[in-house]
């Protein structure tokens, strides 16, 4: 059973069980992918879903943010619930200590020395941890590596 078609499944079993906030984050979610595909006019592969879901998760925790700045913590809430739900269909995050040996890897295999070769190193990286960890702690890590 791929990606999409467990997310199916989850939003059916949501419809029965009448969970309000899983049924509305499952639904948002299947239409990004239905619209996706419209664009590509071709099924997307399982990297694709967890890559879309990837971008959902992100503007939930900027939704996050926004909320918490303007004091609506109501919104808050129902922003933090979507984006769990959201989260289970993600693989499992690296570590700080596993994503710091792959970005060595990355380093390695790209031949990079000096911050010079930092979009190098980014592009490799974020194609191999792609959806197993946060762009923005990679690229952080990659920054404090190339800079030493």
């Amino acid at each position: 059973m791929n990606l999409q078609d467990e997310i199916s499944a989850a939003l059916k079993d949501a419809m029965r069980a009448k969970d309000e906030a899983k049924l509305a984050s499952l639904r948002l979610v299947l239409t990004a992918i239905k619209n996706r595909e419209k664009e590509v006019r071709r099924s997307l592969e399982d990297q694709e879903v967890i890559s879309l879901i990837s971008t959902q998760i992100k503007q939930r925790k900027e939704s996050i943010d926004h909320y918490r700045k303007a004091g609506r913590e109501d919104l808050v809430k129902a922003e933090e619930s979507e984006l769990q739900i959201l989260e289970a269909y993600m693989p499992e995050q690296l570590s700080e200590e596993e994503m710091s040996q792959a970005l060595d890897e990355v380093i390695s295999e790209v031949g990079a020395v000096s911050m010079k070769d930092m979009g190098k190193v980014m592009k490799a990286a974020m194609a191999k941890l792609a959806g197993r960890a946060d762009g923005r702690a990679i690229n952080e890590m990659v920054k404090e590596k190339l800079s030493s």
